[in-house]
């Protein structure tokens, strides 16, 4: 008898989703912090938060949000 199973992803298994980037910075162009998701191709941040933000591009993430956090800081959602 045939029982009904669920596949579970396997250990190895190729990422296949989408990659996710938030970025922090300052109004005044501060790198502040970057979060990511575990596989996200990415290049070191540098202090300025538009170098940042260039070689982010260049990888292909596109910007999907810009929200402000507080009054002199700005956070990045970026997509690849």
């Amino acid at each position: 008898m045939l029982q009904n199973r669920t596949l579970q992803p396997s250990v190895g298994q190729a990422w296949t989703g989408r990659h996710v980037i938030l970025l922090q910075c300052t109004v005044n162009n501060q790198y502040i912090n970057l979060y990511k998701s575990n596989h996200a191709p990415i290049e070191p941040p540098r202090r300025s938060c538009a170098e940042t933000l260039s070689q982010l591009l260049s990888i292909g993430y596109v910007i999907h949000a810009i929200t402000p956090i507080s009054a002199n800081q700005l956070q990045y959602f970026l997509v690849l």
